[in-house]
């Protein structure tokens, strides 16, 4: 996988600047001015008879490459469309339009001209973040099971001319966050894109085990089916008594503040098979269910960038990890289990298992006594039904920690909803034969399952995010890598305010 580097400082001379590739931002009818009006000068007005045509017109989107001039092999004509109107979106815009245009080009470096851009210096330390994240996603390109593996993209290094707009270093910080936000990402998505036969739950403990190694920050431990048995983790394992892979619960605590701050916990769900077990799935798409461990990925992905931002804050990653087969030993419609809180679960769907592996999971994460607990899952279809794939689904028992998990997705631009978790609903999940039952019906199931979660998260401070919608998309098939963007956003703005 193609590594990026990012680096910033202030040029003087933009049409003698060595690069394979000059990227200059244009506006509708504005001037040329500074760099471009030198690199225009020093390729014999070659920008100026380009927009004279009319074949480019700075519209927003656009893109034409010309051949450089000077110390420029290359110059990449970004339109930005009207100064007045250029916000955060349309700043989103021209990063997709600039990975975009050099994706399939030769240039292993290239020259960003930041002069005239049209925004505050805080917006564009934003926009540098969200370049350098945008490229990083843009680099990856999965090659694990393929006998040939795709090219990678060729581009090494992006280098920001500043020009004054905004300090070097604080450009450079800008995107180095963004990169490692960006390889955080991807990280996600390669676990997540690996199929179940080879990312299992022994491979992502595995996984886990090589993070921490040589880390002093990062401490893995992972629990066996032997221990969960010991702990009365039953509602865990009856999601993996029907299969031949053992489920596991990692722990991974990076520690980078005082012992005495307590600690922000991410649980993942990660079922990295779901099959439905006796409560079989439908054939058609079944194979998109090694994505079920999406939840998972994002928080291995977050931990991989929170490892290299060296945030000052604890944190916890929990996997709960497993794999949902069908077998004579599996669980049954109709079974019920015990919880590790001690409350009992008629399990009336085995395709309902990712609350049944997240509720152990919440209950043992009150051991770390946290700060807050989000658990992230790819839990529910019906919540693909309610916000399709722009949103995560969002419920959370605190108002605070709810709005500042909303403020992150905006902030990243990975965006959560926020969805009710009222009492009423919890009547949907009555038994007659145990405490609650696993499914609560057709209506609000995304709801339903949330309150499901609800029953063992009543003694701290917790979130649930839903992205069954979001993780991955079916055409073309992939992982996103969502919601680690939001969730580092969260980390940093918290450890900001510890800070």
């Amino acid at each position: 996988m193609t590594a990026i580097t990012f680096t910033a400082r202030d040029v003087k001379d933009a049409a003698s600047a060595k690069t394979q590739c000059a990227i200059l931002p244009l506006f509708e009818g504005e001037k040329l001015l500074g760099p471009a009006l030198e690199i225009d000068r020093g390729a014999s007005g070659a920008i100026t008879a380009a927009l004279a045509l009319g074949d480019f017109r700075a519209k927003r989107g656009q893109s034409l490459m010309l051949p450089g001039s000077g110390g420029a092999k290359r110059i990449l004509l970004i339109g930005c469309g009207e100064g007045d109107s250029f916000d955060r979106a349309a700043a989103r815009r021209f990063c997709q339009t600039i990975c975009g245009a050099l994706r399939d080009k030769a240039a292993s470096d290239a020259m960003l001209h930041l002069a005239g851009l049209h925004l505050r210096k805080k917006d564009i330390r934003w926009a540098l973040n969200y370049l350098a994240t945008h490229c990083t996603r843009s680099a990856y390109r999965y090659g694990k099971t393929l006998s040939r593996p795709p090219a990678p993209w060729k581009l090494k290094r992006l280098i920001v001319n500043t020009a004054g707009s905004l300090g070097a270093n604080a450009a450079a910080t800008a995107m180095n966050q963004g990169r490692a936000v960006g390889a955080g990402i991807n990280d996600a998505r390669e676990l997540a894109n690996l199929p179940g036969n080879v990312c299992t739950p022994t491979y992502l403990a595995k996984h886990a085990r090589s993070m921490g190694r040589g880390n002093t920050r990062l401490t893995v431990s992972v629990l066996e089916e032997k221990k969960m048995r010991e702990l009365g983790m039953g509602s865990l394992l009856s999601v993996s008594a029907g299969s031949e892979q053992p489920a596991k619960l990692i722990a991974m605590q990076y520690k980078g503040a005082k012992a005495s701050e307590k600690p922000y916990v991410l649980v993942g769900k990660g079922i990295t098979f779901d099959s439905g077990g006796i409560s079989l799935k439908p054939g058609a798409k079944m194979d998109e269910m090694k994505f079920d461990m999406g939840g998972a990925a994002s928080v291995f992905g977050t931990m991989r960038a929170l490892v290299e931002l060296e945030l000052p804050i604890n944190v916890v990653g929990l996997i709960a990890a497993a794999e949902n087969m069908p077998s004579s030993r599996a669980t049954k419609p109709g079974d019920v289990v015990t919880s590790m809180s001690g409350k009992t679960i008629e399990i009336l769907n085995t395709d309902a298992e990712g609350r049944l592996v997240l509720c152990d999971a919440l209950t043992f994460a009150a051991r770390y006594k946290p700060a807050a607990v989000i658990d992230i899952a790819t839990l529910t279809g019906a919540c693909v039904v309610a916000l399709g794939s722009h949103a995560s689904a969002l419920f959370a028992n605190d108002e605070t920690l709810a709005e500042q998990l909303l403020d992150a997705g905006t902030e990243a631009h990975d965006r959560a909803w926020r969805m009710p978790l009222w009492d009423e609903y919890q009547g949907q999940l009555k038994s007659n034969f145990a405490d609650i039952a696993n499914i609560g019906g057709p209506g609000g199931g995304s709801i339903t399952a949330a309150c499901f979660l609800s029953r063992f998260a009543e003694h701290y401070k917790w979130a649930h995010l839903d992205i069954a919608g979001s993780a991955w998309n079916s055409a073309p098939k992939g992982a996103t890598g969502r919601p680690v963007a939001l969730l580092i956003q969260y980390l940093m703005d918290r450890a900001s305010k510890q800070g």
